[in-house]
């Protein structure tokens, strides 16, 4: 399911610390979903800016990435980490 995908992606991410595979998955999601355009549209942000966002240089705000997950279906959670 896509919120596996983005949770591995997220969990790999707080292991490395390099945004390009969560920026992926957000991505991937997003076609999966009709696309940036589409995207763009339910978040009210710009369509080239996502473009540029869920790049491999991308680097997104907290506020845009909430928008982003919340558009795709999502919402950010705190869950302690495995001991």
């Amino acid at each position: 399911s896509a919120s596996l995908y983005l949770q591995e992606a997220l969990d790999e991410y707080q292991e490395d610390g390099h945004t390009e595979a969560l920026l992926l998955a957000l991505k991937n999601v997003a076609d999966a979903q009709g696309g940036i355009a589409r995207l763009a549209k339910k978040t009210h942000l710009n369509r080239e800016s996502l473009y540029k966002t869920l790049s491999s240089k991308g680097n997104p705000k907290l506020s845009t990435l909430g928008l982003l997950l919340n558009g795709l279906g999502f919402h950010l959670a705190i869950e302690p980490a495995a001991a």
